[in-house]
């Protein structure tokens, strides 16, 4: 009987093995079959047993790739590896987009074998998913999740369809449907609520939206799963409903800290840890979760994100994570807590050594994984003495609110992300990517995620090729583009940038932490006339570089013609003012119509995916207000924080702006009166409500060019050639 049931036992082990191995390969085939489908029976997969995460290039005697790794992620990230090296080409990660490749697939000479560096690749941020995620369905999903698979990442956020859980808690705690509702804030500004920021800002949320975000958070986390990766799902972190205190009276309940200049109808309250209801909460939640998600036991949980604790005291600190911790392992006691140190970097003044060293203290040792969140500004590992042993993972943010200007400092941060990996300590565990928003260039999170990964290709060759890539061939005009643009204009440490045209117009002040670059337009201006000379730009990441490029060229100029503008004010010059005027409303009108070459640099894209998700005209005209305002007014004194360069909010919107300013002072010029800025400022105010709540009825069109992108960007450059200083 025993050798009988040992015999059933190895048969299961076998047979399982057999099945997960097979399981890698057919989801490896499958994304080929979804990205590249025309050559995707050229691509053999095979399951290797490795210690770290492995990946091999060879050609087989059949002469097709075979590409094996441990596991589905390895594989594709080998696929990626192939793409990139041998193709020439690049995979966006938007779904709209189709892979572009040779007529013919080179071939693989020499076995191609690479380890990772880290065993975690983390990736996203609480604010993509409303700075460019919210309305996203399952086809957009699905090509994230293939684009995060090619690029090796096996640790992502995964915080889709939270709200459906919450909404069975409050229920179960007293709640009415109106009032939980109500609580939730806008889709768009989601993320914000889920940080505890603000409650209630835009709502209520609409139940189809709930039910809705449950089905494709199902189809994400499967999708997820199949490629080996450990999707971080969110816990109670004690956030909770004014409404408890009702419900609840003796509980210990306080308000957080303001946030952003909302009204206090809108701040968040906190749940002491310590209370009973707090552990019921925590058990709840994490069991409807789990119920409709299944569970990987690792959690994001983020209190006091830009907000004050109810007490700064250490002591205190050190109580609210260990009791918060053991809610988490009470409800699943393989749980582990994944943290963001953002409020360190943000609120630095008040997290002190002693306070940040109670917070992570009160964990037990390596059940805390913390994010590095914004080591291309500042690495907190190397000035919290290593987040005092818990692992952690250096991160490269790289944009905020999702605007679209041109930023970042990557080749100082890949330099620094080098020495973290020498340095960093044994507890130093993996590296990641916090962007807020996607509407920008893809490299510079390409390029972190290549550094995971023992690909080891000198960085000029490396730049040299994704030139190459964007083109589709060997391009010299291309390679001196991009390598003016990695060393001389991505060296700006991101932050919340735009370029003026995007801003509300005032007076004598052009917003200069905002808009101040570092570096020269006029050497940006050299690489936007290099690319329109590359010989083929039909390429589509051809396309977003001579997109990308402009408008920043454009946008920078705007703001020298803005000062001049109103030096001529100062002089009393009516003249100046009207020929200044006319030049900064014919750039906003080139910025508008370059973007209209592309529908990822475009508002009615945006806008066309909001009112998708709507069952009706009630409720695409609810999203519609909620993507139209968070862009725009957003909310406290966020105005313009999510700024985009975008074919239709440049004509409709911020052009409109700039015009009543051009209007406002040259008639203030001409009856000799001051400008008045606090009136005019009423007027925007008055304009940009009525913006917000327009509503777009009609279907979207797209105007057909009469010439192609690469003819109308060398019409640009040729025309701005005397004028850029």
């Amino acid at each position: 009987m025993k050798r009988n049931l040992v015999i059933i036992f190895l048969c299961l082990v076998v047979g399982f093995s057999a099945f997960a191995k097979t399981n890698d390969v057919n989801t490896a085939k499958a994304l080929t079959q979804r990205i590249i489908p025309q050559v995707s029976e050229k691509f053999v997969f095979k399951k290797i047993s490795s210690p770290v995460d492995r990946f091999v290039l060879e050609d087989t005697k059949e002469g097709k790739i075979q590409i094996s790794g441990n596991n589905a992620n390895s594989m594709a990230m080998g696929l990626n590896y192939y793409l990139r090296y041998f193709c020439m080409t690049t995979v966006s990660w938007y779904n709209d987009i189709a892979v572009e490749l040779p007529a013919t697939l080179p071939i693989v000479k020499d076995q191609i074998t690479i380890d990772a560096k880290v065993a975690k690749r983390f990736f996203l941020n609480y604010c993509t998913y409303g700075y460019t995620m919210p309305f996203w369905q399952w086809n957009e999903w699905e090509r994230m999740i293939d684009w995060m698979a090619l690029n090796g990442i096996n640790m992502p956020l995964a915080i889709t369809g939270q709200e459906a859980v919450w909404y069975k808690v409050w229920r179960k705690l007293g709640m009415t449907d109106t009032e939980i509702r109500s609580y939730f804030t806008g889709p768009t500004y989601l993320p914000w609520h889920r940080m505890a920021n603000i409650d209630g800002w835009n709502g209520a949320l609409p139940m189809e939206w709930l039910d809705n975000q449950v089905e494709l958070q199902k189809k994400i986390l499967t999708r997820e799963r199949e490629f080996n990766m450990t999707p971080v799902l969110p816990a109670f972190a004690g956030h909770v409903p004014a409404k408890l205190t009702e419900l609840y009276p003796d509980a210990n309940i306080k308000y957080l800290g303001k946030w952003a200049g909302f009204a206090d109808e809108y701040r968040c309250h906190f749940l002491n840890p310590e209370e009973k209801l707090f552990a019921q909460i925590q058990k709840l939640y994490i069991t409807e979760q789990t119920k409709l998600f299944g569970t990987d036991h690792i959690y994001g949980v983020d209190p006091f994100n830009e907000v004050d604790p109810p007490s700064w005291e250490p002591e205190y600190l050190k109580k609210v994570s260990s009791n918060m911790f053991r809610t988490l392992t009470a409800a699943d006691d393989k749980a582990q807590w994944m943290q963001m140190t953002w409020m360190f970097y943000h609120d630095r003044k008040d997290w002190t050594s002693p306070r940040i060293k109670a917070l992570l203290t009160g964990v037990p040792q390596n059940k805390m994984i913390l994010l590095d969140y914004h080591c291309e500004k500042t690495e907190l590992w190397k000035k919290t003495n290593k987040f005092h042993n818990q692992p952690y993972i250096w991160c490269y943010l790289g944009n905020f609110g999702g605007n679209t200007t041109i930023t970042g400092n990557v080749k100082e941060s890949m330099s620094r992300l080098d020495t973290a990996l020498i340095e960093g300590g044994k507890n130093f565990e993996g590296i990641g990517s916090t962007l807020e928003g996607l509407d920008v260039a893809q490299f510079p999170y390409e390029v972190t995620f290549e550094k995971a990964w023992n690909i080891n290709i000198p960085e000029d060759k490396m730049v040299e090729a994704l030139a190459n890539r964007h083109v589709g061939k060997v391009s010299k005009e291309a390679q001196e583009a991009w390598k003016i643009l990695y060393n001389d204009i991505y060296v700006q440490v991101p932050r919340t940038l735009g370029i003026l045209p995007n801003l509300r117009p005032v007076m004598k002040n052009n917003q200069d932490k905002r808009t101040g670059n570092e570096y020269d337009n006029k050497l940006l201006y050299g690489v936007w006339k290099k690319l329109t000379a590359v010989n083929d730009c039909s390429r589509d990441a051809m396309k977003l570089d001579l997109i990308i490029v402009g408008r920043q060229v454009l946008g920078n100029h705007f703001l020298q013609v803005k000062t001049q503008f109103d030096s001529a004010y100062s002089a009393h010059d009516v003249y100046a003012l009207k020929a200044r005027g006319a030049m900064m409303l014919e750039i906003l009108n080139d910025l508008d119509s370059l973007n209209t070459y592309h529908s990822r640099t475009s508002l009615d894209t945006w806008i066309a995916e909001a009112r998708n998700m709507g069952s009706n005209d009630e409720i695409k005209d609810y999203y519609e207000k909620n993507a139209r305002n968070l862009i725009t007014t957003w909310g406290g004194r966020l105005n313009d924080y999510a700024s985009r360069t975008w074919a239709g909010l440049v004509k409709n919107y911020y052009a409109e702006r700039w015009s009543k300013y051009i209007d406002a002072v040259t008639s203030a010029t001409v009856a000799k009166k001051k400008f008045n800025q606090k009136k005019f400022d009423e007027t925007m105010t008055q304009f940009e409500n009525s913006w917000v709540n327009a509503k777009t009825k009609d279907n979207i069109e797209t105007t057909p060019h009469s010439v192609s992108l690469q003819d109308y960007s060398e019409y640009l450059v040729t025309k701005y050639a005397d004028k850029i200083k």
